[in-house]
């Protein structure tokens, strides 16, 4: 398996689909080999939200890693998320996502804790089984902190002391929350590598002090999204915010005003296509394509990035 370098920029890569909603898997190898090379990236991310993982089977999910991680083999590492509902069912897809290549795994929260709730040693089980079985570093995904299935920060300091964590997706989307989970990892394990996947306000969540970012925008900007993190971590300001003023617009057009959601990686997705980084934009029932207003606006966000018509291969 090979080693992650947690500093650094790791998409969460979207899914290309034919248009009868098949995984359209030449497109998949070309874009992971295209994103895969790009500055900054130190790994690939599959069956996140962005890839639209709500929507494929359990199954399909193993075969988009498998898919990513021979397209990257040699190139950079891949993880892959797990989201399922119990122990003996996540134990299970995330021996799957090891099997077809998978060096790392995020853990979303199971649905139904986002229903009814849970206690701390729900999630430090749930974490423990699959560390255990597979072996792999994982990486916990942090919902954002008005949903039930957010953690307390004195339970994320339970889990930076776990062996088997190695990072974590910091999505609270609340900052004073997301100030004190920091201070509360690093004091934890400071080895514990921190990421922003604040997709829809980069810079504000970058000088924080964290170390890299997962996040599915850069299955767009990935060169832009570098340029950031490079320039947080100089502490050159002035870069960084003309940098994002660059992203402002995209961002803008894929998220307007909220997080991230199914219609804004439909967005998204149609952005790709438009910049030639992908075949086509198809998203899978019930997301729904953007309108004819919609694609306008994308088109004139890339336009101003001067990311129209780039192409991937």
């Amino acid at each position: 398996m090979a080693k992650i370098d947690y500093h650094g920029i790791i998409p969460a890569i979207a899914v290309p689909f034919n248009k009868d909603y098949s995984i359209n898997e030449p497109n998949l190898r070309q874009f992971a080999q295209w994103l895969g090379r790009q500055p900054g990236i130190s790994a690939l991310m599959t069956n996140g939200h962005t890839g639209e993982v709500f929507s494929l089977t359990p199954r399909e999910r193993a075969q988009v890693t498998r898919i990513t991680a021979e397209a990257v083999k040699g190139i950079c590492p891949v993880v892959s998320s797990v989201v399922c509902e119990g122990i003996n069912d996540a134990v299970e897809q995330a021996g799957w996502a090891k099997e077809a290549g998978a060096d790392a795994l995020d853990i979303m929260p199971p649905h139904h804790w986002l229903r009814f709730g849970f206690k701390p040693e729900h999630c430090l089980d749930y974490f423990s089984a699959i560390g255990e079985a597979t072996r792999l570093p994982l990486i916990v995904h942090i919902y954002p902190a008005w949903t039930r299935g957010s953690y307390s920060t004195d339970l994320l300091a339970e889990l930076a002391r776990m062996p088997h964590v190695a990072a974590f997706k910091m999505g609270e989307r609340e900052m004073n929350k997301y100030a004190r989970d920091i201070k509360a990892i690093r004091e934890a394990d400071p080895s514990k590598a921190l990421l922003t996947c604040h997709d829809e306000y980069l810079l504000a969540s970058m000088v924080q002090g964290i170390d890299g970012a997962l996040v599915g925008f850069a299955s767009l900007v990935p060169g832009l999204i570098n340029d950031l993190l490079l320039a947080v971590k100089k502490g050159d300001l002035k870069e960084a915010m003309h940098v994002q003023s660059l992203i402002t617009p995209l961002k803008d057009a894929v998220y307007g005003s909220g997080e991230p959601t199914g219609e804004a990686h439909g967005r998204m997705k149609a952005a790709m296509a438009m910049a030639g980084i992908i075949a086509d934009g198809t998203v899978r029932p019930p997301t729904h394509a953007p309108s004819k207003q919609e694609l306008q606006v994308i088109e004139e966000a890339l336009r101003h990035a001067n990311l129209l018509k780039k192409s991937a291969a």
